[in-house]
């Protein structure tokens, strides 16, 4: 038989934000790369100076050959009015910070007076990432209330909250006196995106265990019990994510593709298999109807994300009834015949989940892939300034296909516009024909930029040098290079207009917090969510002996 020749996927249909907007975590995520890498080291709690009220100071640990993290936690009281999602408030229930290597008292002191200010305070570049987060009031409280009476919390009431603290930012790279990029991009056991922010989140979460266990047994020191593994297992640490996010994944061209193209290029390998063995898709299926339990406690009021969860639900209900009736391991590439059929039969939502359950099987497949999903953008930020008119052209016309097809004098494609809000330096989107403001828009348009460069250049002379055109034309130089770009990174791209009236800018949030590994998205609005993670994770003396599938393990 005849090897298939399978290719990667469009990027022209993958790189929609309908399609990025129903991506969900994967074997590639950065929280089960994050567990999987730093199993092996050494945890510990160096300091946990709490008073009766679980108010003071807490610092946990990870070490390993003479290197050693710290997250450095402080909790304070704040008032009801006071705990706020919103980026502009200004306390939190508790302030993080991750220090490189182990904090002196003179830092710990340091940190006192800077950490709960977040972004009014300074820290320095012994710091690597800073976070705040606030108390799930409701859960919080029943947790403490059931633990120092003798009892466990109802199960009931924290599997549809998921949490007992949710952050609302979490900094690095060089923000308010953090460490830049530079001082740390060539530590080994950090080379995987995001594995800071990754080990933060993981240790905060450690700390709600510890804060509500300390708080219990402070209220009723004869009586109280600690919380259950299990029931804790099954908490993660929410999120509250807004529109701050999503420039990111605009402004990083080459990092996107990097994350796009290993999750394509591993189902392009998964595909390729021509025999499966009889343990991978067992192993698959096991996945899948443990997933189940994570499907059935995502609850959301939002009418757009409860039509994605129900289509999920039905796709998933077809999907078996094939896997059972049609799919055997005595068939030739079994994994592209049931690629090739959720594509044909199941809508985004379903077909992108079915392509992450793929993945399960082969770490063979998927761990090569994990140290590629980094970049080192500089090396790409020249413009290849020799190059023709025609080049240019041509570029953009096999890369950007559909959007030099757009019409932005229609009101309906020229609609909002990105700018930088004054009070916190946050990205913020608004109706360009109903708000003021314009004028100081965000060079985040990319289709309408890459259509009014189209139009540019076909009207000059094609063998004219990209040189002698920005003589003319210096406004569109960030879209020239980002041509250039695409032309060898083409999943770095959205393949959508980021203006448009039918903008869901939640898709894009939802994108990279796929990457990330988040679950159970909640929108508030289309401008803002709420997320779930490290849910059903290892707890910390549980790291050294878990598996890759404990994000399978939650428990209704």
């Amino acid at each position: 038989m005849n090897k298939l020749n399978i290719k990667l996927r469009d990027p022209n249909e993958i790189m929609k934000l309908s399609r990025l907007g129903s991506f969900h975590q994967s074997k590639l995520s950065f929280i089960r790369s994050f567990i999987r890498e730093f199993k092996d080291w050494d945890y510990k709690r160096n300091l946990f100076d709490l008073d009766k009220e679980g108010y003071g100071t807490a610092i946990y640990s990870f070490s390993k050959n003479q290197r050693n993290y710290s997250l450095v936690c402080f909790a304070q009281h704040i008032n009801s009015d006071e705990r706020s999602d919103r980026v502009i408030a200004t306390k939190w229930d508790a302030a993080f910070v991750l220090h490189d290597g182990i904090p002196t008292k003179e830092d710990i002191e340091r940190l006192k007076k800077n950490v709960p200010k977040q972004e009014v305070g300074r820290v320095s570049c012994k710091e690597l990432t800073l976070s705040r987060a606030n108390k799930s009031v409701r859960a919080f409280d029943h947790v403490v209330d059931s633990l120092s009476s003798g009892k466990q919390p109802d199960k009931k009431l924290l599997n549809k909250v998921g949490y007992l603290y949710r952050t609302t930012a979490v900094y690095g790279s060089g923000k308010f006196g953090l460490a830049d990029r530079f001082r740390i991009k060539d530590r080994k056991e950090i080379y995987g995106p995001f594995r800071l922010e990754m080990m933060l989140v993981y240790l905060v979460r450690q700390f709600t265990f510890d804060q509500v266990n300390h708080i219990a047994k402070s209220k009723n020191p004869d009586k109280a019990i600690k919380l259950d593994s299990n029931i804790a297992r099954n908490l993660g640490i929410g999120n509250s994510t807004g529109l701050g996010m999503a420039p990111f994944i605009v402004n990083h061209p080459t990092l996107l593709h990097n994350w796009i193209y290993c999750r394509e290029k591993a189902l392009k390998e998964i595909r390729s298999l021509e025999e499966v063995d009889i343990n991978e898709l067992d192993f698959f299926k096991e996945c899948l109807i443990k997933s189940k339990a994570s499907i059935n406690s995502w609850v959301t009021d939002s009418k757009y994300q409860n039509n994605k969860i129900n289509s999920l639900k039905d796709g998933l209900i077809k999907f078996e009834k094939f896997l059972k009736n049609e799919c055997s391991v005595t068939q030739k590439y079994l994994w592209n015949k049931i690629y090739t059929w959720a594509e044909n039969n199941l809508e985004d939502e379903c077909l992108e989940y079915i392509v992450s359950m793929m993945m399960e099987p082969y770490d063979n497949i998927i761990d090569p892939l994990i140290n590629n999903m980094s970049s080192e953008e500089d090396e790409y930020f020249t413009i290849p300034t020799h190059k023709k008119i025609s080049d240019l052209k041509k570029i953009i016309e096999n890369n950007y296909k559909s959007i030099i097809k757009i019409d932005f004098n229609m009101k309906e494609s020229n609609f909002n516009f990105w700018f930088i809000s004054k009070n916190k330096e946050e990205p913020r989107v608004a109706n360009r024909h109903e708000e003021h403001g314009a004028e100081l828009e965000q060079p985040l348009a990319i289709a309408r930029d890459i259509k009014k460069l189209y139009e540019k250049i076909i009207k000059e002379k094609q063998t004219n040098t990209i040189a002698e055109f920005l003589l003319k034309h210096d406004e569109a130089r960030h879209v020239v290079r980002r041509a250039f770009i695409v032309d060898q990174f083409p999943y770095s791209e959205i393949q959508d207009n980021t203006i448009s009236a039918s903008l869901v800018p939640i898709d894009m949030l939802r994108l990279k917090l796929s990457f990330f590994g988040a679950v159970k998205f909640d929108p508030r609005s289309d401008k803002w969510l709420r997320i779930n993670m490290y849910q059903g994770a290892p707890l910390s003396h549980e790291m050294k002996t878990s598996n890759d599938t404990w994000v399978y393990n939650v428990v209704n």
